[in-house]
């Protein structure tokens, strides 16, 4: 759990557009300064592959003071997965309905109305068998389409399982 006092910045990773998605070449995610030129992410990235919230990033600051991502020197264990809603065209309440199922879950999540979605960081405590299980369901259902920006070997082991 970050203070209040944690100096936050935003920590900006280039993105690789390939048929007109990711709809920006820039995402910017809230970080918590380690003040050692890394940063903690504080954050789930929309759009962003192979980071979790938790991670911890190598920073480098441009001429402008931007700063720009690096690799990943620490990561937090935490899995994120992103969903396109498709149940009732992705209205603010079936957002808002995923979120609520994956809570239960121990899942924590964001929704963005522009692009239907939901983000959601799933914590190696939630039971990622269910986890599974209910993505698996929703994608059947078509409720959602789904993909994964990043998870670990404990996620794959959990898919199997």
């Amino acid at each position: 759990m970050t203070t209040p006092e944690a100096p936050y910045i935003k920590v900006h990773f280039r993105l690789e557009i390939e048929d007109d998605w990711p709809p920006a070449s820039v995402e910017s995610l809230w970080a918590v300064d380690q003040g050692d030129g890394t940063a903690r992410l504080d954050n789930i990235p929309w759009f962003v592959r192979g980071i979790a919230c938790g991670d911890i990033v190598a920073t480098e600051p441009d001429d402008e003071g931007v700063r720009w991502a690096g690799e990943v020197v620490r990561h937090s264990e935490n899995c994120t997965i992103r969903l396109i809603v498709l149940r009732d065209g992705g209205s603010g309440a079936a957002r808002q309905s995923v979120l609520n199922a994956f809570h239960e879950l121990g899942v924590c999540g964001e929704g963005i109305e522009r692009f239907r979605m939901v983000a959601l960081d799933i914590p190696p405590t939630a039971n990622l068998a269910k986890v599974h299980k209910l993505l698996n369901h929703g994608v059947a259902k078509e409720w959602w389409d789904m993909e994964e920006g990043c998870v670990t070997a404990q996620w794959r082991a959990a898919s199997v399982g």
